[in-house]
């Protein structure tokens, strides 16, 4: 049974669940990890995570179908994107299986903070796994604990989906040969003063460039970024230092074999904004946010479609990737994995 929750009235915030899961790794080997009431965590004061920031995370969600089941979207991948950050940050690897059977136990222990069908709202999952040994030289912590909460939020956007308005950032997300195409917690640390800037100056996010020629655009502080050709091509930038987003991987795919549209990965020029018919942000949170306007120090880049809304090739990639995540449309084998 559900919880008594005003699901129309989420915010995307934390409301702490009944369950959490909690494994922790020591001498050389993982636990066997449980499900646990507490959610707070207890750190030595040299921990790894506090000294040298040595921690990264995933975001995913759980969602009731429209037949009524409850489901995850592509948990796998997730779980190889946190393989992958934790072997650029020389912490332990959660293995794979056990990260999706810990994202199974812990929507069973709070299936009744899952919303219902229709309601906006959606049960987030943050697994998330950092150093907890004392560590005051510089290097990797000895002793790890992965973690994964739960809480439900509402849509990303309050109010509806509206167009974005970014600017060109003069500060780098990523150096080449970095750690931009992982989900570490220090790339997030590092872009808090240029997101709380932009926000001053009236924009809704950076918008970053590659670090090195300053001439191809990359990707934005918390999401991947495709274009819209006005021939009705999907592209997306091609970088060794954009994450890769799960979300922007599965539009892809879906533009091409259900859509039946032209995609291509590529460098993205910043000289050929102007160009584009359509553009959007895409990720777990809002899947795709249409943008409007690209700023580029003072030339204002309009793009024609997304000024008062989803340009017609985004919006049916929303709706057809919303579709497959709700039931409504027939998924792609393993996309979709069923917990109740």
């Amino acid at each position: 049974m559900a919880k008594d929750i005003d699901w129309g009235s989420l915010a995307f915030g934390y409301i702490k669940t009944d369950k959490r899961y909690v494994s922790n790794f020591k001498n050389g080997e993982w636990d066997e990890g449980t499900l646990t009431e507490d959610n707070t965590v207890v750190l030595n004061e040299c921990a790894g995570v506090l000294q040298y920031a040595q921690t990264c995370f995933e975001g995913l969600k759980a969602y009731t179908t429209e037949q009524g089941k409850v489901v995850v979207f592509r948990p796998d991948l997730n779980a190889q994107r946190l393989a992958d950050s934790a072997r650029r940050l020389e912490c332990p690897v959660f293995p794979e299986d056990r990260f999706v059977d810990a994202v199974v136990k812990t929507v069973e222990a709070n299936l009744e903070f899952v919303p219902p069908y229709g309601s906006g709202a959606t049960l987030y999952l943050r697994p998330y796994l950092f150093g907890s040994s004392e560590v005051i030289g510089v290097k990797p912590a000895t002793e790890y604990q992965f973690r994964l909460f739960a809480t439900p939020v509402g849509p990303y956007f309050k109010g509806g989906v509206r167009p974005l308005t970014l600017r060109i950032s003069d500060l780098d997300r990523a150096a080449p040969n970095g750690t931009g195409h992982v989900k570490a917690g220090l790339n997030y640390a590092m872009s808090l003063y240029n997101i709380v800037d932009a926000h001053n100056q009236g924009y809704d996010e950076n918008l970053y460039v590659d670090a090195k020629t300053r001439k191809m655009i990359e990707e934005t502080g918390g999401a991947n970024i495709i274009f819209i050709t006005k021939d009705n091509k999907v592209v997306t930038p091609k970088s060794d230092t954009i994450l890769p987003s799960i979300t922007r991987r599965s539009l892809m795919y879906v533009a091409k074999e259900y859509l039946g549209l032209e995609v291509e990965e590529r460098d993205v020029m910043v000289s050929e904004l102007g160009d584009f018919a359509e553009a959007g942000l895409c990720g777990t949170a809002a899947v795709i946010s249409p943008v409007g306007k690209i700023v580029d120090h003072g030339e204002e880049i309009c793009i024609p479609s997304g000024m008062e809304g989803m340009g017609p090739i985004t919006q049916k990639l929303y709706d057809t990737l919303t579709g497959i995540q709700m039931g409504r449309i027939e998924a792609p084998e393993g996309w979709i994995k069923i917990i109740k």
